[in-house]
């Protein structure tokens, strides 16, 4: 597969990333986070929607990351705002992995 066919883009091998961690990804003027945690991996946007900081530092525990700033919590799966000063939630992308290369699905 061609790195961006269907606008899916390579972002790292699995092995990058460890459990419970993510990693960032930047493209075209945007940032995503890339997480493992213990049923696969998802992405989310990179930047958290209260304060415009990346998420890149946050703690991911329990299928979550907390903003490392003011500590608002999002679902990693659904992106939901769990906790304030968060109240607006993250846009999800589709992720795949390819002999142990994780892609994410960006349509921009």
């Amino acid at each position: 597969m061609k790195q961006e066919e269907n606008n899916w883009h390579l972002v790292c091998n699995e092995d990058e990333i460890d459990m419970d961690d993510l990693i960032r990804f930047d493209f075209k003027n945007s940032t995503y986070c890339v997480y493992r945690i213990n049923d696969g991996f998802y992405a989310t946007d990179g930047i958290c929607t209260h304060e415009a900081v990346h998420l890149e530092d946050g703690l991911v525990m329990n299928g979550e990351i907390e903003c490392p700033m003011h500590q608002g919590i999002f679902d990693i799966k659904t992106g939901k705002a769990k906790s304030p000063p968060a109240c607006k939630d993250l846009n999800i992308y589709s992720v795949k992995s390819e002999e142990r290369k994780i892609f994410i699905q960006i349509n921009k």
